[in-house]
């Protein structure tokens, strides 16, 4: 007869503190004008809310990975919501200024 695994200790799913979205702490990376962003990406699973993309002025609908960028001098309310290839092309496009 197979013999089962050993079941672990503590499950990850039973863990006290909650598992990080996407990379949580994030990376800091040079932004549109030059400043420096905190980035971190959001996986399509995580992304549950209708966002409208800063870098083409369309929107980013729910289960759609992407990425999320602040300033770093601004802090996180000042976050936004980019497609991943708005945001990787966002030294060669103009950037809609809609919501600043």
């Amino acid at each position: 007869m197979p013999r089962r695994k050993p079941s672990p200790k503590q499950s990850a799913r039973f863990l006290k503190e909650p598992r990080p979205i996407g990379d949580a702490f994030g990376r800091t990376e040079q932004g549109p004008g030059g400043e420096s962003y905190a980035v971190r990406t959001v996986p399509g699973s995580r992304a549950v809310k209708t966002y409208r993309c800063p870098g083409c002025d369309h929107e980013i609908p729910p289960g759609t990975a992407h990425i999320v960028a602040w300033a770093v001098e601004g802090g996180e309310d000042d976050r936004r919501h980019w497609h991943t290839g708005c945001w990787r092309g966002r030294r060669t496009r103009t950037i809609t200024r809609r919501w600043s």
